[in-house]
């Protein structure tokens, strides 16, 4: 998700709710405690300069269960970050504390913004050597090399 699409689904709610890749929900006492972009300038294993960039927000929960985030202050804070940090409509990456910081990438279901699960790629799959598929093997294939396989009574199994 965008910034500018984080901005148009706030615009509609009474209340923020964040739900967890496990369906549970961010206690609603959180507090957005940074709102940023993240510069990446990395080298792949293939050799390739790469620059990504993304907006993040961190999620805290504290013990302030007074504290509600209403989306129009939301709002107020990433315009803020816009207009400051001179932050383009980039996508969003959401920390938040489980037993370590985890990263997620957010959408929306209508009611709540949902955090979902971000996974490790290689970026250079086509300089690395990494099979995009397993090998096909045909049977027939290695019914011709007799000392790949076991036979009854051979002592290798």
């Amino acid at each position: 998700m965008k910034l500018s699409e984080i901005k148009q689904h706030l615009s509609t709610l009474k209340t923020i709710a964040f739900q967890l890749p496990d369906g549970s929900l961010v206690p609603n006492h959180f507090h957005v405690t940074e709102v940023g972009k993240i510069t990446k300038n990395f080298i792949d294993c293939g050799g390739t300069i790469r620059n990504e960039e993304v907006v993040n927000f961190q999620l805290w929960n504290a013990n302030d269960y007074d504290h509600r985030l209403h989306p129009e202050k939301l709002i107020h804070i990433i315009e803020l970050s816009e207009k400051v940090l001179n932050i383009p409509d980039l996508e969003i990456e959401v920390e938040y504390q489980g037993g370590t910081i985890g990263k997620y990438g957010l959408d929306f279901d209508g009611t709540n913004f949902l955090l979902t699960t971000k996974q490790t790629d290689c970026l250079a799959k086509d300089n690395c050597g990494i099979p995009t598929e397993k090998p096909r093997v045909r049977l027939s294939d290695l019914q011709k090399q007799p000392e790949a396989c076991c036979t009854p009574n051979s002592g290798c199994c």
